[in-house]
Parts: C-alpha cells; structure tokens; sequence
C-alpha cells in the first residue's frame, strides 16, 4: 500500500491541465478526472512500540469492495497486564471531509499519544474522500468499519471474519467508545444516531461517544461563525451536493426542525469538546445544550479550553493545552 504523501514530482506533473473546479485551499479538481489535496500533514507508516509512547500500530483493509481501511493501535502491555481487556475506541478522522487521513502524521501522532494515555485498543478509520466519492459514502464507510469491529465480539459468529488478535485478545466489548475531531467527530455524532436505530453484531452497544470540535453548521448564525459562514457552506456543497436540505440536513445540522431527536442518541456517555477561539464554538455548545434537553437518558459532559483554536491538539501536539485536552480524552475512555 502506497501511503506516501505526493511528490514534488507528481504536483508538477499537473501544471498546465486544465482546471475544472478548485476549493482553495483544500483542493484542485482536473479535467482529466484527477484530484490534487492541497493540504493536510504528510503520511506516515505504522511501527512497532514508538519509541515516546511506547504505543504499536499496523494497517489492515476492512474492505476491498468498497476499499475501507484502518490504522490498528495497541498500547504497550506489562507481562502483568496481558490477559486484561482494555476498551475499544473507533475513531474518524478530521479534515473537513477533504483531506487528512487514518495515515497522516498529526492523526497518527495524536492517536499515539491518547492510546497510551487512556490503555486502549483504537481503530483510526481511512473512510473515502470527496469530490472522487461524495457524502454520504464517508457515513457508510464508518458504520461498516464499526460494525466490522464488532463482529469480533464473543457474542457474534465470527468465523467468515479475518483473525485480528488485537481485538480477539485485548478488546473489551462492553467498553467501545466512538470519537472524531471536527468532521470526524460530526461523523460519530451520525454514527451514534444510526446505532440508536439500527444494531450492530453481536448486540455490542457503543458505551461513549466523544466528539471534538465536532463539525455542524446551519442557516441560523451564531455569533463566532459569520465570518467563515461562505467557506463552511462552500466546503459542505461540494463534498455533498446533493444533500437535501442543503446546510441544513441533518447530517451537518442537527439542530434543525426536521432532524431526529437527539434523544435517539445510541450511546450511555457523551463528551462535546469545544476551543474558546475556534469558528464552531457555539455550535457544539448548542449541541451539548440541546443533548441535556432533549430527553436522552445517557451523561453529557462539555469541555472548553480557553483560548486555543480549531483542532489545536492535532496541529499543535505537545503543548500544555493540547496535552490538557489529550489527557481529558483519555480519561473520559478510561473511566470506569
């Protein structure tokens, strides 16, 4: 598998073809049918017990058709704790739908560090990209990858599945949690709905949900979000054009009138994690708010920190705020 990021090379070899549609800076779409990702961090390969967090990682494919697939990490286990099953974390990745990925060096990274912190299994999941596969293709990715995951469930016939000792040795199914920063977390916040609906294998129930800087918007402005209202709107209509409701589907506000209650929520614990500075601040405070209110039985928490910005922990790791909210995470995923 070719995860390396593209060359200098391969961005030359586009100059001069011509332009069909452009969504700067995220991404150029050619005539010839062929995308280039403008941004997003540089991909890197999984290894064995990274030498800060002591944390494995490894890639492997949930699906060929269509081509799901998912960066596994493991933290690093005494000989006393071998036999011990540790929760189960499902996580999707942010990038505004566009760009990033499972393999990228902030999200892997990241992932390395609230492993080893909170002593879990997690499942970083590599779902499909828009403009090549437009919403809702990325929601079913990630309800097949976690459904995949609970299909190594003792309660579920797993016999047509794939060996994964990871999961078979460490994962404890009564603990699974789902999360995602900015779209990933608006993806396990529709994930979450359609386990409210619909089972997963095995009868496995998602414990905790947590979503950070989750990624919603809507017509009705907020005060920290006018600014940005035209970028947002543009990003949302091209990666789903044809999304009814436009803005205000469901899938992107669900707050609006004609969306589920949110007391359809299939999880027990929920956890919104907001930036004072960030441009959607206020839709995930409405969002927790509108949780409390609605009749859902299960315990919300909120989390600001104070004068950071969106997706600090991912673009700027290591500092005292990132570390703070990092070890936030894990402790809500390790909470017994």
């Amino acid at each position: 598998m070719d995860i390396s990021k593209p060359s200098q090379k391969k961005m030359e070899s586009n100059i001069g073809k011509e332009v069909v549609t452009e969504l700067l800076p995220l991404v150029r779409v050619y005539k010839d049918g062929s995308v280039e990702r403008l941004s997003g961090s540089p991909f890197v390969p999984p290894s064995m017990e990274d030498p800060e967090t002591g944390v494995s990682s490894k890639d492997i494919t949930i699906s060929s058709n269509p081509l799901i697939r998912a960066r596994l990490f493991l933290p690093k286990l005494e000989e006393s704790e071998s036999n011990i099953k540790i929760p189960i974390l499902v996580y999707y990745h942010g990038g505004g739908f566009l760009i990033e990925s499972a393999f990228s060096a902030d999200h892997h990274r990241f992932l390395n560090s609230l492993v080893s912190q909170a002593k879990i299994v997690a499942v970083s999941v590599e779902y499909r990209l828009p403009p090549e596969n437009p919403l809702p293709a990325a929601y079913e990715d990630c309800w097949a990858a976690l459904q995949w995951v609970s299909s190594f469930s003792s309660k579920y016939d797993n016999s047509a599945a794939i060996d994964e000792p990871w999961l078979n040795n460490h994962g404890d199914f009564e603990r699974v949690f789902i999360g995602g920063d900015s779209a990933g977390a608006n993806i396990a916040h529709n994930i979450a709905m359609r386990a409210g609906k619909e089972n997963l294998h095995g009868g496995v129930k998602i414990l905790g949900a947590l979503l950070t800087h989750p990624y919603f918007w809507g017509s009705k402005p907020s005060a920290s979000d006018q600014s940005i209202d035209y970028l947002v709107c543009s990003v949302w209509n091209f990666v789903y054009p044809n999304a009814p409701g436009g803005i205000d589907n469901p899938m992107i506000n669900p707050l609006v009138d004609e969306a589920p209650s949110l007391e359809g929520l299939g999880c027990c614990r929920l956890l919104v994690s907001v930036a004072e500075c960030d441009w959607l601040r206020d839709r995930g405070v409405w969002y927790s708010e509108a949780v409390k209110k609605s009749g859902w039985k299960g315990e919300v928490e909120l989390t600001e920190i104070e004068g950071e910005d969106h997706a600090f922990q991912i673009l700027r790791p290591g500092t005292k705020n990132a570390n703070r909210l990092t070890k936030r995470l894990a402790d809500f995923l390790s909470k017994k």
